[in-house]
């Protein structure tokens, strides 16, 4: 089916972009709104706008940062709210927005279609509601089997329904990639060494990281391999070239991710120094994952050595996969931009992967979102440092957290002024949708150039 594109919509309606921008918008608002009504806040306690704000667009954009303790800063009743509006950003509003209108039994219109299309990144809209039903099921599945896990840890330690509450908070947040919790001010420090809550908490952050076309490519394919009995090699084989790829990249960045982390932090005695090398590998490695968009913490990140947050910066900056929960420019877009790099050194005609070729229009894309992303962070990381007057590392900590929706901090955010506050929400916001998303929201006119062929111009690059 040929894939009908956003400059095809009528110029007088909404794109694609702008309405899904919109939604986001919409939701902090009503979020904020929510968050400010005194039953939503600890006896004692006060919200002020800004907080409301903050903690509203840190929960849409399943970010993390606060510049308040959730465990008790908000009643249950705020607590509520706060993981609805987790749940919402990691669904994104316009698959919730398609959730109502299929339980109103609703049909969707062309334009609703491509509207989910272009969300998602799809190549066609084919299969679409099929495909919006499996996102909902295996999503509140896979949380729900999050939260089953999490309550043998919890319910002991804090009561049944605390427990079960805390268990329920935490796999939503950890699937969506959010990094908030109500277990304490601490994250999980106090479980760094748990095996089984560092194994379910780094499953639901992978998965959700990976991205649902991911998940169902493996569903479908090893379904197929039991009823014709494949090996582990034909099964790999009868992968797509997406789902190859993403789970490459994916094992690339964990492994490396957790062996820099442990290398840079092996005699430091303020994070994993002491440990035995069992401890210290298995903290690095859940370093390694929460760098990726998760926000989960199970060391003091303000402990970590220099170089480890400047690798942090890195791969938070990288983020997870796309048509997932996490954030970041993730994990493709910079392999094919990478790719694209060594194309070139290489003398080659044109970039291959998996013996499949990569089109100039995604190396297009993909430097576009790289570079938009990279030019955002270091203009924010600049104005950051100058309205709030704060360390550059622990700027650029924070910044790269904020723009790759990851939620790791070391110990500034609730420090920040009212000036750097929105300067992180800015940075937040603008991840969720993109850089590019973000300048494609306040652009409401249409250029007609594309119809004009200029001739080559002699440029010199080099």
């Amino acid at each position: 089916m040929r894939v009908i594109s956003e400059n095809k919509f009528d110029k007088n309606k909404f794109t694609s972009t702008q309405i899904i921008g919109a939604g986001f918008l919409l939701a902090i608002i009503l979020g904020t709104f929510l968050l400010m009504l005194p039953f939503a806040t600890s006896s004692g306690q006060k919200t002020d706008f800004i907080t409301a704000l903050f903690t509203a667009t840190t929960s849409i954009c399943v970010t993390g940062l606060v510049v308040v303790d959730t465990f008790s800063h908000w009643t249950i009743w705020g607590q509520i709210i706060i993981l609805i509006l987790i749940q919402i950003g990691g669904f994104g509003v316009i698959t919730l927005y398609s959730a109502i209108m299929m339980l109103m039994k609703k049909k969707f219109s062309l334009s609703t279609r491509l509207l989910i299309q272009d969300y998602y990144n799809l190549d066609s809209i084919h299969g679409l509601i099929k495909f919006l039903r499996r996102v909902i099921k295996d999503t509140l599945i896979i949380e729900g089997l999050g939260a089953f896990f999490y309550s043998f840890i919890f319910v002991p330690r804090f009561g049944l329904l605390k427990g079960l509450w805390v268990a329920f908070f935490n796999a939503i947040s950890a699937f969506c990639n959010a990094g908030m919790d109500v277990i304490g001010n601490n994250s999980l420090i106090d479980y760094q060494t748990n095996i089984p809550v560092n194994l379910i908490t780094i499953t639901l952050i992978v998965l959700g990281g990976l991205g649902y076309v991911v998940w169902f490519d493996i569903i479908e394919t090893f379904k197929l391999s039991i009823k014709h009995h494949y090996n582990l090699r034909i099964f790999l084989k009868k992968l797509g070239e997406h789902s190859k790829l993403v789970l490459s990249l994916t094992l690339f960045f964990l492994i490396s991710g957790a062996i820099l982390v442990l290398l840079f932090e092996w005699d430091n005695p303020r994070t994993i120094g002491n440990m035995s090398i069992g401890n210290k590998i298995l903290v690095s490695l859940f370093q390694s994952v929460t760098f990726r968009t998760a926000g989960f913490a199970t060391v003091p990140q303000e402990n970590l050595t220099p170089s480890t947050c400047l690798v942090g910066c890195i791969y938070m900056f990288v983020g997870g996969s796309p048509v997932g929960t996490a954030g970041g420019v993730k994990t493709i877009t910079i392999f094919v931009v990478m790719l694209n790099v060594f194309t070139f050194i290489r003398s080659r005609t044109e970039p291959v992967v998996f013996s499949r070729a990569v089109s100039d229009k995604l190396i297009n894309k993909a430097s576009a979102i790289v570079m938009s992303n990279l030019i955002l962070t270091i203009v924010l990381l600049v104005i950051l440092i100058e309205v709030s007057h704060v360390p550059a590392l622990a700027a650029a900590y924070e910044v790269f957290s904020a723009t790759g929706t990851v939620g790791l901090s070391r110990s500034l955010t609730g420090n920040l002024n009212i000036p750097g506050q929105i300067v992180i929400m800015i940075g937040m916001y603008a991840g969720r949708i993109g850089p590019i998303s973000m300048a494609l929201f306040f652009n409401t006119k249409r250029s007609d150039k594309n119809d004009i062929k200029f001739s080559n111009g002699h440029f010199i690059v080099g």
